[in-house]
């Protein structure tokens, strides 16, 4: 690590202003009592491609001399309930050994890109088996060296102006989080990641009831506040209520985010949609223990071209990848470096860049993330890039001007209708249906003590009925029975335990014991969180 005087030459030599990476991490609930479905793939590949990549490369980097790493991850309630399940975490090892198996009996594989996969996975598999699996801990042990600034999101990636008709839904998507938050990492969290960055007027009051003192928001949020903001998105802004706003750079996302104008879109780079679970024989598939194609998280090409078809694709060469990786965060930093001095020209503070990204861009689709991130904290000394955390912006500045932030999303056109089209409006009404009975009755409160636990459940299966996942999935039009499927399925579970309240009747133990087996997210739900505003 710097020492003293490193880290005072160090400051004068950095471009005036400073960078913010922020990473948003989720994933729906997803845990299937069963091993083997699309759902847990999703999962086990992030944990494979993302997550753990992700830890390896801050932990090395703050352990560098000269590195100074420093950044914003949200990790969803769903996600970290994922991640502390102790029966996923039994069936992550031999899912991924399965890959391994796979890739050393397949002769497409007996090549540069195939050999250069396999230690890939290997030495996850081999930092997951040293870790015993606790990825939790790994990022709180950042948080506590002050390297990650770790945020919250609403309880399962809510989409909070859909519910906001029953404001105590909203409630109850924003404590629910924070209580999940601090009962896993010991610390209530201060910082929120809004789904979708998705605002409306009034949420910031709902914010700091929650005891969450800042979020992001995509740049028309600011740039549309009221009055407009003195620094456009180059300082945050706080609401009335007291909460800050920081607003998205396009400038310092799009060479990351874009696969066509962007860096992932290289030909070098993996290709993402190519994957062996497609290539190969059903027949060698079932060898295996698949019973059907599917995507495995084992790809083998290149990009190539952005034209080329993906059964032209070239083969993956690693060490071509990773000079351009070399080479693209180069090209970052000294574009964040002119930006910034443009910036210090024109304004009269320190400009920041707030940089927000979906974790997941980092080794799942674009493969060569994490090692980007990796170089660009290793050049950002030579390159004079500071970079800094959210919390730690808001605890320098002296003052922050009020303004009121605009409604908004980072979604298509910076709107809410990405979540609210014709395919997925059908929702919304279901969802407010929902609501209003489950605040009718945690208002009205029960006669029996068995109730509670009955309404706890239901505040489960409520919440997860709201995850914007579902929405996205029905707009993109790829897995939309599942998506329907999971929507029904929590809904219809939800009102079967409103019922047995409502007529005070027991719900079949077994069948409860069912629910809260396979839906056993959120310990310390609380039903109180549904009950009627007093004003």
């Amino acid at each position: 690590m710097l020492n003293k005087h490193s880290k005072s030459t160090y400051a004068q030599k950095l471009a005036k202003g400073k960078l913010a990476l922020v990473l948003h991490a989720h994933l729906p609930y997803v845990r299937s009592a069963k091993p083997g479905s699309l759902e847990e793939d999703w999962f086990f590949q992030a944990l494979m491609e993302c997550y753990l990549p992700l830890l390896q490369t801050l932990e090395k980097s703050a352990a560098c001399e000269g590195q100074n790493p420093k950044i914003t991850i949200s990790l969803s309630p769903t996600l970290l309930s994922l991640m502390e399940d102790r029966e996923l975490k039994k069936r992550f090892p031999s899912w991924i050994k399965k890959r391994l198996e796979l890739l050393s009996s397949t002769p497409a594989c007996f090549n540069a890109a195939g050999y250069y996969l396999a230690n890939n996975i290997e030495k996850q598999l081999n930092d997951w088996n040293n870790c015993n699996g606790d990825l939790i801990k790994r990022f709180s042990s950042l948080q506590n060296t002050q390297v990650v600034d770790l945020l919250t999101c609403a309880a399962t990636h809510g989409y909070l102006p859909l519910l906001r008709e029953n404001p105590e839904a909203v409630r109850g998507q924003l404590n629910t989080a924070v209580r999940e938050h601090q009962r896993i990492f010991g610390t209530k969290p201060l910082g929120i990641w809004l789904p979708e960055c998705a605002y409306y007027e009034g949420l910031d009051l709902l914010i700091s009831r929650a005891g969450l003192r800042y979020a992001v928001l995509d740049g028309h949020g600011l740039l549309h506040a009221k009055p407009r903001p003195r620094y456009g998105l180059y300082a945050p802004i706080c609401s009335k209520k007291g909460v800050a706003f920081f607003g998205r750079d396009s400038n310092s996302t799009l060479p990351v985010w874009s696969a066509k104008e962007g860096y992932p879109g290289d030909s070098e780079y993996r290709e993402f949609h190519r994957d062996l679970g497609w290539d190969i024989p059903i027949e060698d598939l079932k060898k295996f223990g698949f019973k059907e194609h599917r995507p495995l998280g084992i790809k083998l090409y290149k990009v190539t071209s952005q034209k080329t078809e993906l059964s032209e694709k070239v083969n993956y060469q690693p060490e071509l990848a990773l000079a351009k990786v070399k080479e693209h965060a180069k090209d970052y930093l000294q574009g964040r470096k002119k930006q910034l001095q443009i910036l210090s020209k024109n304004i009269d503070i320190d400009p920041l860049l707030v940089a927000p990204f979906d974790a997941e861009l980092f080794g799942h689709w674009w493969f060569e993330g994490p090692m980007f991130l990796a170089e660009i904290f290793a050049q950002s000394k030579k390159e004079q890039i500071e970079f800094t955390r959210l919390r730690d912006q808001l605890a320098k500045r002296p003052s922050i001007q009020l303004c009121e932030p605009s409604p908004s999303s980072w979604g298509q056109g910076g709107f809410h209708n990405y979540w609210l089209n014709e395919t997925n409006a059908w929702i919304v009404p279901e969802w407010n249906k929902a609501s209003a009975a489950m605040i009718k009755r945690c208002t009205r409160g029960v006669s029996r003590e068995s109730d509670i636990r009955l309404l706890e459940q239901a505040g489960r299966e409520l919440l997860l009925s709201q995850s914007s996942d579902w929405s996205f999935i029905l707009r993109a039009g790829t897995t939309t029975d599942l998506a329907k499927e999971r929507i029904h399925r929590h809904l219809n579970r939800f009102w079967d335990l409103i019922e047995a309240v409502d007529r005070e009747k027991d719900l079949h133990d077994p069948n409860l014991n069912y629910l809260e087996k396979e839906d056993c997210l959120f310990p310390l739900i609380q039903a109180k969180d549904w009950s009627q505003f007093k004003h």
